[in-house]
């Protein structure tokens, strides 16, 4: 029986067993750098079924390491993430809803982990037809900062032995499922936190001359910065200026003495990536002081945009054709969501795919972050065994 054959009809035997595990995951869901249970059953699973040792790294990290032919010629990495979000799950019947009320799977790492053991499974039982080595990567809090991709690379993830390129792979609820998406190149945005404060002169509405408002000025700064993206950014660069968050603690009758404002920017391009901050800054500074105000602004600088490597995003687009049909590989464009993915990305070849998990007869059409984001379980079929496919297919190209 040819491999690829092989992988498709195991994948498929898989679904029970994998259905199960993504459950148990998602009735249990950890905050992120806080999946300690999550991390045991990860470990358990890879020891007690797969035989293989694991390294704990970066706290609740996991680590381990499927030895082919020739273990050093090449080393892939194959990379799933463990957190959940703090998110109520909406009540709607499904007898695997989380138990740990106010966090929730609500981004898919619960299929991204049980998908990394199918395929953990599948090429542990085919260790003595491949060359190389595959690395297991159970990665902890990718939904916050500073992103647990840091933390892994900084304790020596992509090492001992070295990774030759990563692959990872996530849900996407608006591809159907059965189906894939790539992207060759820049795919993912950076992302940055924005935080202001502005503080005036608090009183009553009745006197505003008596003030100095910071509602007033904090509606100008917003407006105002809207020309960072629209009259300072190249046309042709992807770039995100968004608030979110507006909190002035007045009454109807009440200017109050501050204004607190949160934002989010993103883009991809490194270079205009640092002059935003400097205009965001400058800006906000020159407004706010000159309405008579005072600014504290802080940026917090997150994940640098993801970059899919071109020959081996090609390369596996490819090979994923051949596996999947050519028909269910879609092209997708940019997206300006950021991933902690982009850190590998940036340390060393790789591409960062999409699993199709949407079926609207099942009602799994709502998008990631959101309260009811379920997927079609059958997607476990893919998420395991196109990613064993992909693996092997990696390992045989010099």
């Amino acid at each position: 029986m040819e491999i690829k054959t092989h992988i498709q009809q195991r994948a498929i035997a898989l679904l029970p067993k994998l259905v199960a595990i993504r459950r148990q995951i998602h009735e249990n869901p950890e905050l992120s750098f806080q999946e300690y249970k999550t991390a045991e059953f990860v470990e358990n699973y890879l020891q007690n079924t797969l035989g293989l040792k694991t390294q704990r790294i970066a706290n609740t990290g996991v680590v381990a390491l499927i030895e082919g032919k020739n273990p050093s010629k090449k080393i892939v990495g194959l990379r799933a993430d463990m957190d959940a979000l703090p998110i109520v799950e909406i009540e709607d019947g499904r007898p695997y809803r989380s138990k740990i009320e106010g966090v929730m799977h609500a981004c898919g790492h619960d299929v991204h982990t049980s998908s990394l053991l199918g395929t953990a499974t599948i090429l542990n039982e085919l260790k003595d037809q491949i060359q190389g080595s595959i690395k297991l990567i159970f990665q902890p809090g990718e939904e916050k900062l500073p992103g647990g991709a840091t933390l892994m690379i900084a304790e020596g993830v992509l090492e001992n032995p070295t990774i030759d390129v990563m692959i990872g792979q996530h849900v996407m609820p608006g591809i159907e499922t059965g189906k894939t998406g790539f992207r060759p190149g820049l795919y993912m945005a950076s992302t940055d936190e924005i935080y202001i404060t502005v503080t005036g002169k608090g009183g009553h509405g009745a006197m505003p001359h008596l003030t100095i408002d910071p509602v007033l000025i904090s509606a100008h700064l917003i407006l105002a910065l809207q020309q960072v993206v629209s009259r300072t950014a190249n046309p042709s660069t992807p770039s995100v200026l968004s608030f979110g968050k507006f909190i002035a603690n007045g009454a109807s009758n009440v200017i109050p003495n501050e204004v607190c404002i949160e934002g989010t920017f993103r883009t991809l391009d490194e270079n205009w990536r640092s002059l935003a901050h400097e205009k965001i800054q400058s800006i906000a500074k020159s407004l706010v002081e000159g309405m008579g105000g005072t600014l504290n602004l802080e940026i917090r600088k997150g994940y640098p945009f993801l970059v899919n490597d071109n020959d081996l995003t090609h390369r596996l687009q490819k090979k994923a054709q051949e596996y999947l049909g050519t028909d269910n590989i879609e092209h997708l464009g940019i997206w300006m969501a950021a991933e902690d993915f982009s850190y590998y990305s940036q340390a060393v070849p790789s591409c960062f795919y999409r699993l199709g998990t949407r079926n609207e007869a099942k009602k799994t059409t709502f998008s990631v972050h959101h309260p009811s984001f379920d997927i079609d379980e059958d997607a476990l079929i893919h998420g395991c065994g196109l990613m064993a496919w992909l693996a092997i297919q990696e390992l045989a190209t010099v």
